[in-house]
């Protein structure tokens, strides 16, 4: 049986799919592309390029195809865009079976790295609050400097749960920053492989290796109890 612990999740990739939020942000931004350039098909050739394993400069990539230039003043009203939109997006089926099975008893919490509108808007969503994420923890707030692997977020959300006398767990999918400082403190550290994810599942180096890997929340509890005697406890 766990002992208690606090499950503290990563958001993208980890929740919800990040290439959802990719794509719906190319709809917006297809949408304003129709009404101010009337290029008519701007989010299916983003959204063809993205499939491709592009990441950068797909707005850029997109305008040259059309014979538009991408001078900075249009890509950047396309990155604003983006950026501002209200996504459509949805938790995985295994978060919600995940959270299904929590009471009230249960503490969650949440770190996320990315530009501060885009995390809060993909909060919302997803009613993150509303499914009982406290804290949810935006790193951008404090800076770019504070992004993970800093600690500070950690340190925000284990101050939070200081009362609990429960085991940190942290659940994410990007092992070049998202474990190596809880690791450090102590925490069990999970790694959620997502099938379609955008990071390389392999860690660069033994320190940054989570603890146990896992394909889905339902192998959860079972990853977290193999986990507890590398943290110092049965």
């Amino acid at each position: 049986m766990l002992p208690p612990c606090v499950f503290v999740f990563d958001l993208d990739d980890t929740l919800y799919l990040e290439r959802d939020y990719a794509l719906s942000g190319f709809a917006a931004v297809g949408d304003w592309a129709r009404a101010e350039l009337r290029i008519a098909d701007f989010s299916e050739r983003a959204g063809r390029l993205f499939a491709s394993g592009q990441r950068t400069r797909i707005f850029d990539a997109v305008l040259t195809q059309v014979g538009l230039a991408p001078d900075p003043e249009r890509v950047g009203k396309m990155v604003e865009v983006f950026r501002n939109h209200r996504p459509a997006l949805s938790l995985l089926p295994d978060v919600e079976r995940f959270l299904g099975r929590c009471n009230a008893a249960t503490r969650l919490g949440l770190i996320t790295d990315g530009y501060e509108a885009a995390q809060r808007n993909k909060v919302e969503a997803l009613d993150l609050a509303g499914r009982g994420f406290d804290p949810i923890v935006i790193t951008d707030v404090w800076g770019r400097e504070f992004w993970k692997p800093h600690a500070r977020p950690y340190r925000t959300v284990a101050e939070r749960h200081a009362d609990a006398r429960s085991q940190f767990v942290y659940i994410a999918d990007n092992p070049a920053k998202d474990f190596i400082t809880p690791k450090a403190m102590g925490w069990v550290t999970i790694q959620a492989e997502r099938e379609g994810g955008i990071h390389s599942p392999e860690p660069p180096s033994p320190a940054h290796a989570a603890h146990a890997r896992i394909r889905t929340l339902d192998e959860l509890d079972e990853a977290v109890a193999r986990s507890l005697p590398l943290v110092g406890l049965t």
